[in-house]
């Protein structure tokens, strides 16, 4: 009896699958189909991205070694990179295209560079951008353009903090405010978070100021013209 009721019920089962694949057979196919190509997709892409890093890759050393020879020819080798390459790459080209501007003396063209790096960008590179801009015009610009550039680094919550605040040190040191440099630099050297390098430089601008290092460094006289011997009679 067992037996009977066991083919019933898989007969009972086969009628019941028939009919759904019957009603609902080619959507089942289709919603297969597309999880296949789906799949094989995003493989392809997969493998295309990893090409597209592979080759930017390449290209950006072949950059980075030409800039030590030809830095015009890099500067435009660079700018290739940054617009095909993807995003990691593009920015780590347009990064070194800003430096390289530096080195050929293309100051405003490379602070546009960084600016456009970190402007909305709060990632490691963006970041670093908004320093280097504010070094690269730290020796002339006003202090109030170069806080604007380091602003949203300044927080106490950011890691850049630090760096932020050496180069507005140095910005009111440049400007004469040497007692606000001098407290500023002399924080950053007692600050135990701050990175040891930058304590190092900071505590040695601290003690400049303080020797009065900012002034006159003293006088030296012109050297005494020594009367020639008389000749021997």
């Amino acid at each position: 009896m067992t037996d009977i009721f066991r083919e019933v019920e898989e007969e009972v089962r086969r009628e019941r699958f028939e009919k759904i694949w019957k009603q609902y057979g080619d959507y089942i196919i289709a919603a297969m189909a597309v999880i296949i190509i789906g799949t094989a997709g995003f493989l392809l892409w997969q493998r295309y991205q990893e090409n597209r890093r592979a080759t930017a890759s390449a290209e950006y050393d072949a950059a980075v070694q030409l800039a030590g020879s030809n830095p015009v020819a890099a500067i435009g080798a660079f700018e290739r990179i940054a617009a095909t390459a993807p995003g990691g790459y593009a920015s780590l080209a347009k990064f070194a295209e800003a430096d390289t501007l530096l080195i050929t003396g293309e100051r405003n063209r490379a602070v546009a560079v960084y600016e456009s790096l970190g402007n909305g960008d709060e990632s490691l590179i963006g970041s670093a951008a908004r320093v280097r801009a504010a070094w690269s015009i730290a020796e002339f610009a006003p202090r109030p353009a170069i806080e604007k550039l380091v602003a949203p680094l300044t927080q106490p919550s950011s890691p850049w903090r630090f760096a932020a605040n050496e180069v507005l040190a140095y910005a009111d040191y440049r400007e004469g405010g040497y007692a606000r440099a001098e407290r500023a630099f002399q924080a950053l050297a007692t600050d135990p978070n701050a990175p040891r390098a930058l304590k190092t430089r900071a505590a040695a601008m601290a003690s400049l100021i303080r020797s009065g290092g900012e002034g006159n460094s003293g006088y030296v006289p012109p050297a005494t013209t020594q009367a020639a011997p008389a000749p021997n009679p």
